[in-house]
């Protein structure tokens, strides 16, 4: 698995043009997310069952939790908040495929905190008006305060991309490091790589699994709680 900050090119054109490892893993996933709804939104009937249960499970789950978060009157936010989520998980659990996962590049994360970024203020914006938005972003408790509001919001973002990136990073990088200290001490103890296989198994459970679940709902958590807050 490759361990390298930032881009990973796998294909250069001549003018320049690049195509990187996060590209193409994003649009498998992508592909792969369109497929499975495709799959469980086909045939749908009055009397749910099988698939069509699952499909509305998780729609469920998801509306109920956009609506416990932002409220009740900002439910039409369940689609985009719930693809957020669902993208994540399955960027951040890509590793365990053997490829990069896509959040594991800043480019991504990043993209991804700007979009909050966007919504946060245009429906803030939409919600009070254009000088509502700025008399609350930024003049809000006093006049004076409006630089360090100006700050806070720009490290809004930046907050926002560095720590999904970091705790993604920061696994693959702690994976990668156990493999190798595996590798070099127990061959010289036991021929047979029966550890390799028990010791990391655990800690992928923790650093790929729970963690990067636990990121992508702190990440779509604090887009539906920063949204909310800017519009109320």
């Amino acid at each position: 698995m490759n361990t390298e900050f930032g881009a990973h090119k796998i294909i250069e054109f001549s003018n320049g043009v690049f195509i990187t490892e996060t590209v193409i893993n994003t649009w498998v996933i992508m592909i792969i997310l369109v497929i499975v709804s495709i799959i469980l939104t086909r045939n749908l009937k009055v009397i749910p069952g099988g698939k069509q249960n699952v499909a509305e499970i998780l729609v469920g789950v998801l509306t109920s939790l956009v609506g416990s978060s932002m409220g009740k009157d900002k439910i039409g936010f369940t689609p985009y908040m719930g693809t957020l989520m669902i993208f994540l998980v399955c960027a951040n659990l890509w590793g365990l495929t053997g490829f990069r996962p896509p959040t594991a590049d800043l480019n991504t994360t990043f993209a991804l905190s700007m979009l909050t970024f966007f919504m946060i203020h245009g429906n803030s914006i939409r919600k009070k008006g254009v000088g509502g938005w700025v008399k609350g972003t930024f003049f809000e408790p006093v006049a004076v305060m409006a630089p360090l509001n100006l700050i806070s919001e720009i490290a809004t973002p930046v907050s926002l991309a560095f720590r999904l990136f970091g705790n993604i990073v920061g696994g693959m990088i702690i994976m990668s490091l156990v493999y190798h200290a595996l590798g070099s001490i127990l061959s010289s103890i036991l021929p047979i790589p029966i550890f390799m296989l028990g010791i990391p198994a655990v800690l992928h459970a923790y650093f790929d699994i729970f963690a990067g679940v636990l990121q992508a709902f702190i990440f779509t958590m604090l887009t539906m709680v920063f949204v909310s807050m800017a519009m109320d």
